[in-house]
């Protein structure tokens, strides 16, 4: 199976038809997975943590939006076998826990729900233990293995991500800011060129890194589909563009 990064927004991204067409586009295109593992920017824990495997509610991890968000399903299967294979593969670097009342959090059922509509793929998330970009890189490489068991590696954040700089009242398609374009063309010509040295220390090497984020969580998942595709150059883009200014640029690593 492929490895993805994906930008998955706010539950409003939902709404519009260009991303919900990319994603249905997108998944089309792809292999039917056996299973589904979904690393999320929305979930930090420490000892790493694999989520419900018996199909706990989900986690409306978000405040102040409309009730429509609150109310929408996702009933995908839960995934008992890949959840021991994960921990197979994992035990060795550390403690891996579980949180059977955890349920998909918005960072996995959103995206999700657009490119697997009929919800019959079993999906297990999995809790980023840390931020840090080579611990989160090792975590990939070592569940690598799962992709020739059909299974699909999933790292859902945002390319860029900073709220307190965002313009709501411009629009989802307003003039993105300079350091969101200049971030966006770092990533995709540093991974371009297989430079995985600079995309792990990104905040030092990347343009507006700072400003592009705050705090890293929405890019840290990529350092997990990174280490499970096995550093691979030369990733498809297979969503660009911008949404409210920050970039929602998503890979495939074959």
């Amino acid at each position: 199976m492929p490895v993805l990064y994906l930008g998955h927004g706010a539950p409003p991204l939902a709404d519009d038809p260009t991303w919900t067409g990319e994603l249905a586009a997108w998944s089309a295109a792809l292999p039917t997975p056996r299973s589904i593992l979904v690393v999320s920017a929305h979930w930090e824990e420490s000892p790493l943590t694999l989520g419900s495997t018996t199909g706990a509610p989900l986690t409306y991890d978000f405040w102040g939006f409309p009730r429509r968000y609150y109310e929408v399903a996702y009933d995908a299967p839960g995934a008992p076998e890949l959840a021991a294979d994960v921990r197979a593969l994992l035990g060795a670097a550390g403690p891996v826990a579980s949180d059977e009342e955890r349920g998909l959090d918005h960072g996995a059922y959103v995206p999700l729900k657009e490119m697997f509509p009929d919800a019959d793929v079993p999906v297990l998330q999995m809790s980023m233990p840390s931020l840090d970009p080579l611990a989160l890189f090792d975590v990939g490489r070592r569940l690598a293995p799962l992709r020739d068991a059909g299974v699909l590696v999933v790292g859902s954040g945002f390319l860029t991500h900073n709220l307190s700089c965002v313009d709501f009242a411009a629009g989802t398609g307003s003039t993105p800011p300079s350091w969101s374009v200049e971030f966006d063309d770092w990533a995709a010509r540093t991974l371009a060129a297989g430079d995985v040295d600079s995309v792990l220390d990104f905040q030092r090497r990347a343009p507006a890194a700072g400003i592009a984020h705050p705090r890293t969580e929405h890019f840290a998942p990529l350092f997990v589909s990174l280490g499970a595709s096995g550093g691979q150059a030369a990733p498809e883009t297979a969503v660009e563009g911008f949404w409210y200014g920050l970039s929602k640029r998503s890979f495939q690593f074959s």
